[in-house]
């Protein structure tokens, strides 16, 4: 049973839900946290026994047809790491005007991770994802996402869409933040798989799927297998001399890079897919 962030037609509150086949249980209502900051203010230990608890005593549960999907997101940062695969050094050493920098990256013991987007910036399944007006070069990249609680602790995986221009970072590698933080820059969803859902983590295959006037322009595949860091790595690093008392989620990098001559258009549908994880759909508007 995945946690979700959900409204329905007669109340446009935020809410909590456990998805359940074609049903969605409000986990506020059956007695749990309301919010995902609620969520991951608690231990894993502690946020099992509440869901365990509202799986018990739920009511009459929402049919899915009923519910409208938001972000996983309510009060959290996403960060994002950057060259944790071998494609994804290459692919930024082939836009780069200065190449080596990525080279001595990926080997460096201190991995690259920075700040992708503050809530207001991320959209969820089937809400717009943006491209910026003044980038002539524009990829999607599908990342398995750690939903992570204010305890340093991986309570969940989601999926995330770290959105970048290759034209603006590839200038300079001082322009990230550009290239990276925008409006609607970020994708997370559809839900959280929590850790007793996903058998093994560091072996699931990812798809993205481009489709452009109704037919796949681009597809590409690759697995978490192919991460060069490992994920405790990751966290340790993300906290140190860092807090999140709302928790934070964190995306792990990408595998999946579309050829030189590949850019987003304003109408693309992107479709990430992660193994026991779901879908996170989202069409692209150019800002």
């Amino acid at each position: 049973m995945p946690l979700a962030r959900f409204t329905t037609s007669d109340n446009s509150t935020p809410r909590l839900g456990l998805i359940t086949g074609d049903a969605v249980i409000d986990v506020a209502a059956a007695g749990g946290p309301a919010t995902i900051a609620a969520a991951l203010q608690l231990t894993a230990a502690e946020l099992t026994t509440a869901l365990d608890k509202a799986r018990a005593s739920a009511g009459q549960p929402l049919h899915r047809q009923l519910v409208n999907l938001l972000p996983p997101v309510d009060s959290q940062e996403v960060w994002a790491s950057g060259v944790t695969y071998l494609r994804s050094r290459d692919a930024r050493m082939e836009e780069s005007t200065q190449k080596d920098v990525y080279d001595i990256v990926y080997e460096a013991e201190r991995p690259e991770l920075f700040l992708k987007a503050t809530p207001s910036r991320v959209v969820g399944p089937e809400q717009d994802i943006a491209i910026r007006g003044d980038s002539t070069w524009d990829v999607p990249e599908p990342e398995l996402t750690l939903v992570i609680n204010t305890h340093g602790e991986i309570v969940g995986y989601t999926i995330g869409n770290d959105m970048s221009s290759r034209s603006i970072e590839g200038e300079n590698p001082l322009y990230l933040p550009q290239a990276k933080v925008y409006s609607k820059c970020t994708g997370i969803g559809p839900w959280i798989s929590l850790p007793g859902e996903v058998s093994d983590p560091n072996n699931l295959g990812i798809t993205l799927t481009i489709e452009r006037n109704g037919a796949t322009h681009f597809e590409g595949e690759t697995s978490t297998n192919q991460i060069h860091r490992t994920f405790e790595d990751l966290l340790e690093y993300l906290h140190r001399y860092n807090e999140f008392p709302d928790g934070v989620f964190l995306c792990t990098g990408t595998g999946i890079i579309p050829p030189l001559e590949f850019t987003l258009q304003d109408g693309d549908i992107v479709s990430i897919t992660i193994e026991e994880i779901g879908t996170l759909r989202n069409p692209v508007v150019r800002l």
